[in-house]
Parts: structure tokens; C-alpha cells; sequence
């Protein structure tokens, strides 16, 4: 599993984690059942603590996104693709991204057309 991490960023590495498996989920190039490396394993891959990576797979864990065992590893939750369903967390981070663009003079046409873009390109890749 390739990440590409910005060490630079204001973003937490474990974040930036979280939100490339996520889009990763969202993209296709992850799919559901699919197992995730180790966490000591992608540490050793990213060059980056251990720690870093529990972090990020128990956000992902507690979000509903992965399934974690100790005998079979972790996976990418099987039932992840419920047509539909929205999390309230979603909505709350959607809610702020339209805030921010509305604060920033952006129109509700320009908006949906900018999200119809942007879904597009992610079913692009599936």
C-alpha cells in the first residue's frame, strides 16, 4: 500500500493516513474484504512510528471503515457500501466545507457543479 504523506503539512500524519485509505475505499483501489497491512508493517513502509498507524486504523476502526482482528488482521469493512447511507459525521464535515466555500463567495450553482465534477472523477476510477 503506497501512501504518499506531506510531513510538511498542518495535516496529522495520522490523518492523512485515515482520509488516503478512506479515499482509497471511495476510489476502488480498496475494496471491500480487502486486507490492509499490518500496522508494523506500514510503519516500516511509510517510515513512520507504529503508533502513528494504530492511531490512524483505530480512527478508521471507531468510523466503521475497517474491521480489526487479531487472528485474521484487518480489512476493509465488508459491509462499508451501504447505498445511501450517510454518517452524521459526514453530514457535520460537509456541512463546514459548505460554510467555508459559501464564505468564500462561491455560488450554490458553481458549488454543485464543482461536487458533481469531483464525484464524477471518483467513480472514473472505480
Amino acid at each position: 500500500m503506497l501512501l504518499k504523506l506531506d510531513f510538511s503539512s498542518d495535516v496529522p500524519i495520522y490523518l492523512q493516513i485515515r482520509n488516503q485509505i478512506v479515499m482509497g475505499i471511495a476510489d476502488g483501489k480498496l475494496s471491500p474484504g480487502e486486507r490492509l497491512p499490518t500496522i508494523r508493517a506500514l510503519a516500516n513502509e511509510a517510515g513512520i512510528n507504529v503508533m502513528t498507524i494504530n492511531k490512524a486504523y483505530a480512527l478508521l476502526k471507531q468510523e466503521g471503515y475497517i474491521l480489526a482482528d487479531r487472528k485474521s488482521g484487518t480489512i476493509i469493512n465488508p459491509d462499508i457500501a451501504k447505498p445511501g447511507s450517510i454518517t452524521d459525521k459526514a453530514k457535520e464535515d460537509l456541512k463546514l466545507v459548505i460554510s467555508e466555500i459559501k464564505l468564500a463567495g462561491v455560488s450554490k450553482e458553481k458549488l454543485i457543479h464543482l461536487c458533481s465534477q469531483l464525484y464524477d472523477e471518483t467513480e472514473a476510477k472505480k
